[in-house]
């Protein structure tokens, strides 16, 4: 599974990047997670986190090009890492975090799920210019509704997605940060194929454009408060 690919070992993780205190000179827009976020199959114009920057823009708020920090198979430990490795000029006014589809398919345990998502909620916030209320968490989507998913058991995967759902929104709850829920329109690639990018695994640039849809209102209100 090109989304979902695995290593053999993943280290705990003990994040202490350097953590900016002023307003990046950069941008306004982080942009954290995995081939979600990069937009695994489609265009760079088409990924979600540029139509919510552009949609920010057409409503007069100006963030300028999101900085993107996610590859297609990363999981929580990963996202970590280069977090923890990354230099940051300055802190930002909106931080979004969509990880967790790699976790699950890798049949990592939701404990260690929960601790690392945790850990990522921290620096989310640290670099939301320390405000959990800059920060949106998006949800995992449903790749069992795919063709892919048609392959494997698609009852338990949605199963799997649901309970690291519920992992994502209570954490999220429990650290004031806000969560947009994609996990419902996901499941629109069963009766609409044009949401789906060619390898039938990933989502397609409308149904990125779909979660900017969901995402902006509440990314607009953070970014003028």
């Amino acid at each position: 599974m090109a989304a979902c690919s695995s290593s053999e070992t993943e280290e705990e993780v003990t994040p202490t990047p350097n953590i900016p205190t002023t307003p990046s000179a950069s941008g306004s827009y982080l942009a954290l997670g995995d081939s979600y976020t990069i937009g695994q199959g489609v265009a760079a114009t088409e990924r979600w986190p540029v139509y919510l920057a552009n949609s920010l823009s057409g409503e007069g708020v100006k963030v300028g090009e999101p900085r993107i920090i996610a590859q297609t198979g990363w999981t929580t430990a990963d996202l970590l890492q280069r977090v923890k490795t990354e230099k940051f000029d300055g802190g930002y006014g909106l931080v979004s975090l969509m990880i967790g589809v790699n976790n699950q398919y890798q049949g990592r345990s939701l404990e260690e799920f929960r601790t690392q998502f945790r850990e990522l909620l921290t620096l989310s916030t640290a670099l939301a210019l320390k405000d959990p209320k800059n920060v949106l968490v998006l949800t995992i989507p449903d790749w069992g509704a795919t063709p892919f998913g048609s392959s494997r058991d698609r009852a338990s995967t949605s199963a799997q997605i649901k309970r690291f759902n519920e992992v994502i929104k209570a954490e999220a709850t429990t650290a004031g940060i806000t969560v947009i829920d994609v996990y419902d329109i996901s499941l629109l690639v069963r009766e609409t194929p044009a949401y789906l990018a060619p390898d039938g695994l990933h989502y397609s640039g409308l149904m990125h454009q779909r979660w900017a849809q969901m995402a902006l209102p509440e990314a607009k209100k953070k970014l003028l408060e």
